[in-house]
């Protein structure tokens, strides 16, 4: 169905997107909290990512509103796309609520968290990278271990609340930690919105 030979411009768009959402990803939980300052760091930095994404959406866009011809359904790559740019925008909250509420004693539940929404975030690139070369079916094995990724957080965000009424007393700590918690699921939920899009993509043009 596609031509072998070069890459298209809009899958390689949709690579950009995928590898930028990566970096930001992997810079998130890298980055070492030590202090009230670290927090305004990575919040500032984060912000940037999500600007950045933002205006390679608006690229994308303008693209698709221009091209006569696309290699798959505009409403697919669009789709893909703003929810890619969905992630960015919840680690940017994410990362915003911890720089506002101060939390900088990160917990366990909050390093699974980040550590299956990072794998995601790798799974998201490969499968982009494949779809970049029109390989579409092998793009299944990544989408499935994204919704395997996502399934784990869920187990997690159901330990973690239930750990934080057990063991914290301070109900403003509470508040924040439940809130913290609900945004880490919210962005792994995202990234199995990118795997239910990916799928897509496979039926109609596999």
């Amino acid at each position: 169905m596609f031509s072998q030979r070069k890459t298209d411009p809009f899958f390689a768009a949709l690579l950009s997107i995928a590898e930028h959402v990566r970096e930001a990803m992997h810079y998130a939980n890298d980055f070492k909290v030590t202090s009230v300052a670290d927090l305004k760091e990575v919040s500032i930095r984060l912000k940037e990512y999500e600007t950045t994404g933002d205006d390679m959406i608006h690229d994308l866009i303008s693209k698709l509103n221009t091209s006569f011809m696309t290699p798959i359904e505009r409403e697919d790559i669009l789709q893909l796309a703003i929810k890619m740019d969905d992630i960015l925008d919840g680690i940017e909250h994410f990362s915003a609520n911890l720089e506002m509420f101060s939390l900088t004693d990160i917990d366990e539940y909050v390093q699974k968290f980040m550590d299956n929404i990072v794998k995601s975030s790798d799974e998201i690139v490969k499968a982009m990278e494949l779809l970049s070369r029109k390989k579409l079916v092998a793009m299944r094995d990544h989408a499935v271990l994204i919704k395997e990724y996502e399934r784990i957080c869920d187990e997690v965000l159901r330990t973690s609340i239930k750990q934080l009424f057990i063991r914290e007393k301070d109900p403003i700590r509470i508040i924040q930690f439940k809130d913290v918690y609900e945004l880490l699921e919210d962005i792994a939920d995202h990234c199995q919105d990118v795997a239910n899009a990916i799928e897509t993509i496979i039926m109609r043009n596999a």
